[in-house]
């Protein structure tokens, strides 16, 4: 999708379905606006119900200050123009109310950007604004010198989150990143020391990119193949939705007969994946025209070695991501359906999906299908597309069971004799 080719308008009412659908604004709270190329600014309207925007609902303020459309402009209207003024580049501004960035609002304290490399990557220094009346001249002012100093992320004291960008998908791209890092941060705590990246390590791991193939020449797509695509997007979006990672994030793979796999490419919004965007990689070459997930040759490698394996998923839940930060050690003896599916998952070193991938590789077995890889991802694998995204989803299911249970009591965890039974009635090896 060009996205560039997008109305404002229609920029404006599909960021905001898409924050209020996925919990992270309410039906009044946060505004939107983008910078037309004529230096007018159409913005989300005041009192106008959030999950039911239309495009006739935008509002269009001239560089003159005179308003165009059929309602007010968002009371706080005025620091979204101060920022445009003081930051000529950015093109969007997102303003939000999300629960887990204003959790961090309210106790003043900016989340963490280096539990992982890419919330670094995608969100880098954040900052924080003093308190001011919503609307007024003062909170403009306040924000203005924020973005003024270089900032596009900017936390509000007791109110939320204002983000600057080139673009509105850029701007939701951040301000999804951010929530995703509140929220992994406000688990993390509740099991264990949050353990964090130098920024010199993270910076490494972004910048290392293994997955450069050489294009191969087009034979056509088999129905096989075609199966697979649909079978990924569905997969992809259903994953999205759950939240099991974010629109810059997850990278799902599945095998072909033929030795070849497809895969999520690099750099697309997970949300909008079709099946022309997937990407085939077969004999160390990938499609023309395309570039593949930076973890492909990761799963490339995983392929080669385990003939079992016929589905590689690479996400970022954010219950299981707790344990993934932290020193705390996830377990899924919590009821028979979590071992049956995962039997043991097990952390490996930070950085080893990226420099190390035959280690990765051979970790892997029936009895540690899936991998927690420190302050960076869980790998999942399945003998089929359905198996691995079970996996996936049970273990995601149960580390949310594991964190919430901490304001109820001590675990009990099924006992070795109940093991060895469950494993002798299901035939585990």
């Amino acid at each position: 999708m060009r996205f560039d080719l997008l109305h404002p308008a229609d920029q404006l009412v599909m960021m905001m379905n898409r924050i209020y659908y996925r919990g992270m604004t309410t039906t009044s709270g946060g505004n939107l606006s983008v910078k037309d190329a004529d230096g007018g600014v159409w913005i989300t309207p005041s009192g106008i119900d959030k999950g039911n925007l239309r495009r006739d609902d935008i509002v269009r303020i001239l560089p003159d200050g005179t308003v165009q459309g059929r309602h007010r402009p968002s009371s706080e209207y005025p620091f979204h123009l101060a920022v445009y003024t003081q930051r000529p580049d950015v093109g969007a501004v997102l303003h939000a109310h999300s629960p887990g960035l204003v959790a961090c609002s309210i106790v003043r304290r900016i989340p963490e950007v280096l539990m992982t490399p890419e919330i670094f990557q995608i969100c880098g220094e954040v900052s924080m604004a003093p308190y001011a009346l919503p609307g007024s001249t003062l909170l403009g002012e306040k924000i203005a010198a924020k973005f003024g100093k270089g900032h596009s992320v900017v936390m509000l004291e007791n109110h939320g989150i204002v983000i600057g960008a080139p673009d509105i998908f850029k701007a939701f791209r951040m301000f999804e990143t951010l929530e995703f890092a509140a929220r992994l941060q406000i688990n993390a705590l509740k099991i264990g020391t949050l353990r964090l990246l130098a920024p010199e390590t993270a910076q490494r791991v972004t910048k290392t990119n293994l997955a450069n193939y050489p294009e191969m020449e087009f034979s056509g797509h088999t129905s096989e193949e075609k199966a697979i695509r649909r079978d990924l997007v569905e997969f992809i979006h259903r994953s999205y939705q759950q939240g099991l990672f974010t629109s810059t994030q997850g990278t799902y793979s599945a095998r072909l007969s033929d030795g070849g796999f497809v895969i999520t490419p690099y750099g697309k919004d997970r949300m909008y994946l079709d099946v022309e965007d997937l990407v085939l990689v077969r004999d160390n070459h990938c499609e023309k025209g395309k570039k593949a997930s930076r973890a492909a040759h990761l799963h490339e490698t995983i392929y080669n070695d385990h003939p079992e394996i016929n589905s590689i998923l690479i996400a970022q839940p954010p219950n299981l991501m707790a344990f993934a930060v932290t020193d705390a050690t996830f377990d899924p003896r919590t009821i028979p359906e979590s071992y049956i599916v995962l039997r043991g998952i097990h952390k490996i070193p930070f950085g080893t999906s990226v420099f190390e991938p035959d280690r990765i590789s051979s970790e892997l077995s029936e009895r540690s299908p899936a991998l927690i890889s420190e302050n960076d991802s869980v790998i999942v694998t399945g003998k089929t597309l359905l198996n691995a995204f079970d996996r996936l989803e049970v273990a995601e299911f149960s580390a949310k069971s594991i964190i919430e249970s901490r304001s109820l009591g001590p675990i009990v965890h099924i006992g070795e004799q109940d093991i060895r039974d469950i494993e002798t009635a299901f035939d585990l090896k």
